[in-house]
C-alpha cells in the first residue's frame, strides 16, 4: 500500500463484491478512510496533494482524482467541490484552473475567499495537503470549440479569471498559433491571481496578448473603446467572458450584434431588485412543513434562513444540483430575467427570486 493513497489495484481487489458483503453496512471505503481518510475507493473522492497560495485571498489546490477518468475536462469546465466541515458536507463550484490534458492526471482549482462564501473561506483558512475532498465529474458547456478560429478574447474580472486562465494554458499547451487577447480587471495589483505567470506569457509567446486592468487605480472598465484600442472587433473574434455581473454584461452589450461569438458565465447571479409588491406575501416549503414571509432574497436563501438544507452546488443557476418543484406561484429567473408563474414546474432556486405568494415542494 502507498504511504498516502491506495494503489489502483489494491482500490481493485478491495472493491470486490465478496469484501463490500463482509464490510456491511458501511462498506471497505468507510473502514479503509478511519485508519487513513486517503484510503478510499470511492470514485468521487480527490486527495490535495499540494496548496499554493495565490494572494492573500486566493489559493490553488492541486487534486489527485481517486478516479483517473475524472481528470479528463475541457478547459472552462468546473468541479462541484464537497469539503466536510463540522460533520456535515457542504459543496459548491469550482472552475478549473489547470491546462487539460495533464500527463500527470492532477486536477488544480484556484479558490478566491469571499466575505459570504462560507466555503471558500474555510479552504482559504485550512486547506492542508492530504486532505480528502469529494469531486463530481467535470461539467459545464463554457468551453472552447474543437476548430480554432485565428482570434480569441479572454475577458476576465476577479475570480472569473480561472476558467480563462484553463483556456489560456490549454492554448498554450497545445502550441496554439494564432492570436489570443488575455484581458482582466482586477481591483489592485495585490488581487491579482496568478501575476507572475501572466508577466511572463506575453514575454514567451508573442501571439498573446496580456492586459490588466486595475479599477482602484482608475484603469478604467470594459468598452468599446478599449475593445479598439485592442484590436478586437466583436464581429470577428470569438469571446468568453467571465466574471462579475457588471463585466460581463457590458460584454453582453458590446458583443449584442454577434451574439453567437460571445460565450458567458457569471461567477454569481445578477442581483435583483424587486419592488414592493412583489417581495411580499409568504413562502410555502410544503414538504417540510414550513411558511415564512417572503423578503426578496431567492428561494434557496430562504430555505436556507428557515433551517431547511436543500441540496446545492454552484448557488449561480449553472450545476443544475437545486431544482425543485415549484406547486403555484411566480418567480423570477436571476440570471434570464424572465418571469413564471407555470404551476407544477422545476426551478433553479439558487436563481428564482418569488415574486409574491409561492408554493415550493421542499
Amino acid at each position: 500500500m502507498s504511504a498516502s493513497t491506495l494503489r489502483p489495484g489494491v482500490r481493485k481487489a478491495l472493491g470486490n463484491p465478496l469484501f463490500e458483503a463482509l464490510a456491511a453496512p458501511h462498506g471497505v471505503s468507510h473502514w479503509l478512510e478511519q485508519v487513513k481518510p486517503t484510503w478510499t475507493l470511492r470514485a468521487d473522492r480527490a486527495v490535495v496533494t499540494s496548496v499554493r497560495r495565490e494572494t492573500a485571498d486566493a489559493v490553488t489546490l492541486t487534486m489527485a482524482p481517486v478516479d483517473d477518468g475524472r481528470a479528463s475536462f475541457l478547459p472552462g469546465q468546473y468541479l462541484q467541490v464537497g469539503v466536510e466541515i463540522d460533520a456535515v458536507t457542504h459543496t459548491r463550484c469550482f472552475s478549473i484552473s489547470c491546462a487539460a490534458g495533464r500527463a500527470d492526471k492532477r486536477l488544480e482549482i484556484t479558490v478566491k475567499q469571499h466575505d459570504d462564501g462560507f466555503v471558500s473561506r474555510w479552504l482559504n483558512a485550512n486547506v492542508v495537503p492530504g486532505m480528502v475532498l469529494t469531486i463530481s465529474k467535470p461539467a459545464g458547456e463554457f468551453t472552447l470549440p474543437a476548430a480554432l478560429p485565428q482570434h480569441v478574447v479572454l475577458i476576465s474580472g476577479a475570480s472569473g479569471i480561472t476558467p480563462v486562465m484553463s483556456m489560456l494554458r490549454t492554448l498554450i499547451n497545445t502550441g496554439h498559433a494564432g492570436r489570443v487577447t488575455f484581458l482582466h480587471f482586477a481591483r489592485t495589483p495585490d488581487d491579482l491571481i496568478f501575476a507572475d505567470e501572466l508577466a511572463l506569457v506575453g514575454v514567451d509567446h508573442p501571439n498573446v496578448d496580456v492586459v490588466t486592468v486595475f479599477t482602484r487605480a482608475g484603469g478604467g472598465h470594459l468598452d468599446r473603446e478599449r475593445l479598439a484600442e485592442l484590436g478586437v472587433d466583436p464581429g470577428r473574434v470569438l469571446a468568453y467572458a467571465c466574471g462579475p455581473r457588471e463585466l460581463v454584461d457590458a460584454a453582453r452589450e458590446l458583443w449584442r450584434d454577434h451574439e453567437d461569438r460571445l460565450f458567458v458565465e457569471y461567477f454569481q447571479p445578477p442581483a435583483v431588485d424587486l419592488d414592493a409588491q412583489e417581495a411580499s406575501g409568504a413562502i410555502t416549503f410544503s414538504a417540510s412543513g414550513v411558511t415564512v414571509d417572503n423578503d426578496g432574497r431567492t428561494l434557496l436563501e430562504q430555505a436556507e434562513a428557515a433551517g431547511l438544507s436543500p441540496a446545492s452546488g454552484c448557488r449561480m443557476g449553472i450545476c443544475h444540483t437545486c431544482p425543485r418543484r415549484k406547486a403555484a406561484g411566480t418567480v423570477l429567473d436571476a440570471v434570464t430575467g424572465s418571469r413564471s408563474a407555470t404551476p407544477d414546474e422545476e426551478i433553479r432556486i439558487c436563481v428564482s427570486v418569488p415574486c409574491g405568494d409561492v408554493e415550493l415542494d421542499l
